[in-house]
């Protein structure tokens, strides 16, 4: 009679016991310091912000220049990565009634290199109209330590 009186607490004894050596052979977790991105702008050449209207042959001079992020304490990041989108403004004539109207589309690439191709830079110097705009979209920077963060993007009207 006695081993079934010992038997269910020699049961919860045991389990008690390998509970306790698996929580300690466990290796206490240490703190992972929560990185926090630096303040920063979106600067081509001396204009930045996020719809800011600028002349044609401004933006001809700028598409050329490359993208720099920058703090406040005028540190600089390099750019990794980012997208460019080009809204063109074209006119469409239709067939029948032979009227023009105006239209407009869009080009983007992923990039990851600053300033544009040359190609890029050389169709937008030779197109840019009023009305269109030149965006920079998704830019990944680094910091010294390597830790990639969003920079914000740089939308540019021109007019």
């Amino acid at each position: 009679m006695m081993p079934k009186f010992y038997t269910p607490k020699i049961i919860a004894f045991l389990l008690c016991v390998a509970v306790m050596n698996i929580t300690l052979a466990q290796n206490p977790s240490k703190p992972v310091a929560k990185f926090k991105p630096p303040v920063v702008k979106t600067y081509l050449g001396k204009v930045t912000g996020n719809g800011t209207i600028i002349p044609v042959e401004q933006g001809k001079e700028l598409i050329g220049l490359p993208l720099t992020v920058v703090d406040a304490k005028n540190n600089s990041y390099n750019v990794t990565h980012y997208q460019f989108s080009y809204k063109r403004v074209g006119i469409t004539e239709d067939e029948t009634t032979g009227k023009t109207t105006a239209e407009s589309d869009m080009v983007a690439k992923r990039f990851t290199t600053t300033p544009l191709d040359s190609i890029w830079i050389k169709t937008i110097q030779d197109e840019l109209h009023s009305g269109e705009e030149l965006y920079f979209f998704d830019i990944i920077a680094k910091d010294k330590d390597d830790r990639l963060f969003f920079a914000p993007e740089l939308r540019l009207i021109i007019q």
